[in-house]
Order: C-alpha cells, then structure tokens, then sequence
C-alpha cells in the first residue's frame, strides 16, 4: 500500500455523497502530486479552485470523509494490464500556516519537476483512516499504524523505466527465464513469449503467453536489493542461471 501511494499509479479523490462530477471521481480533479508524512498522512496536491480544495476550506473541525482511489496499471504492453487498485479512506484538511513549507518540501522531493503549491494548487492532508488494495500479491486492509510504519518500495521511483527497459531491450532474455520454470511452463512460455509485469526489491514478475491463455511467474532474488546497482546484478545473476538451465 504504502509503494502503491507513492508510487507514480494513477488516483482519483473522491468526496463520499457527492457527485461524481462534483467531487472529482473518475478523474476529474485528480490529485496532481502527493507525497506522505512521517505520520502516515497523505498530502495531495490539487487545483486551487476544485471541488475538493472548496469543500475541505468550508469544512468544520476536519470532519470532511475524503477517499483516494488508486489503479495501478503496468507499464508495459500486456493483457490484462491492471494490476491492482487501493482506497486510502480518511477525513481531508486543507494545510495552512506554518506546514505549507513542510507540505512544499516533501512535495518537492517526490514531484522535483513541479509543479508547487502557489497561487493555483492547494495542498491537502488525508489524514489516513484505513486502506484497502488488490493487487498481484494478494487482498487486504491496511490499518493507520501499519501503513505510518511502512516504508515504499526502494524501486518504486525506477520500476516505469526499468520495465520497459527490459521489454524493448532484452526480451529475448525475459523469455529465456522459462528455462527456470517447470516443464509444461516452459514450453509454454518459449513458444508465446513473455513480458516483464512487475520489479521490486524481492523479485521479478513475467507474464509468459500460450495457447490463448497467460500465467505470471516470480522470479525471487537471493536476498532483497537496495538499488538500481544492486538490481543490476540480482537481474543478471538471473539471467545467467536460465542460461546455464
């Protein structure tokens, strides 16, 4: 949950018992850049003039429900390309005095190209009430101390680029990972080819293709890497034991 918030997916605000059209759902209004608090909060930065930045100013006492819809969606040509989606619930607040510096730092820091809260953008606190995803990895809910706890993905930022990287630039290497699977996959898997869906610190997910019908396979690091070097040599390393299958 915590990689998914900070990761570059696609999300939506959402005010419950509002219009969709009014509230910003299917889109509309979606946050242009957030990033999260050493508390666990996430602060997302919207239109200054949306319906989200007015409703949370005329709020009372913080007591508008806000809850931010995320799909993530591979970013490879692939079926089936959705590969999760997560709900942050909680109640929104609009970030003023003092905080906006804390606020345009983080920011910042996840969004280096801008743009920054000014005259235009309203930055907001999603204090986080609970979670809920669905992903490749399984279903569940996140609670607020779980998720303040966590840390993302070290990947999370490199994972776009790597991805397609290894699609356009090494397919051929990526469909020789069957060579690591069990029999019936294998053949499978050299006769449709495959495609790279997913990286993090543990692992390296493919999606092979055959007979009209696709299966993932993880393919597990030795130990867990810290970044793109040590990935380097986790995603090499593999490549070599397929080879020498």
């Amino acid at each position: 949950m915590r990689t998914l918030v900070e990761s570059n997916a696609s999300a939506a605000l959402v005010i419950p018992g509002t219009a969709p059209e009014d509230a910003g759902g299917l889109g509309r209004g979606a946050p242009e850049a957030r990033a999260v608090t050493p508390d666990g909060d996430v602060l997302l930065l919207v239109p200054a003039d949306s319906p989200a930045a007015r409703a949370a100013a005329h709020a009372r006492d913080g007591d508008l429900a806000g809850v931010m819809e995320i799909t993530d969606v591979a970013p490879v040509a692939v079926p089936h390309r959705v590969r999760g989606r997560a709900r942050v619930a909680g109640w929104l607040t609009p970030v003023t005095g003092g905080e906006r510096a804390a606020c345009a730092r983080l920011l910042a820091g996840r969004h280096p190209s801008g743009p920054f809260p000014g005259a235009a953008w309203t930055p907001l606190r999603l204090e986080f009430g609970e979670g809920w995803i669905d992903d490749l990895w399984g279903e569940g809910h996140v609670e607020p101390d779980e998720f303040a706890a966590a840390a993302p993905d070290p990947l999370v930022r490199h994972e776009t680029e790597l991805l397609q990287h290894l699609a356009a630039a090494h397919g051929d290497l990526v469909r020789g990972l069957c060579a690591l699977l069990g029999e019936r996959e294998r053949a499978c898997g050299v006769r449709e080819g495959a495609v790279p869906v997913a990286l993090d610190r543990f692992g390296l997910r493919v999606r092979f293709h055959a007979d009209g019908r696709s299966f993932d396979a993880r393919f597990d690091f030795p130990r867990p890497v810290r970044d793109v070097s040590g990935l380097r040599r986790a995603i090499h390393a593999l490549f070599e034991a397929a080879s020498g299958a």
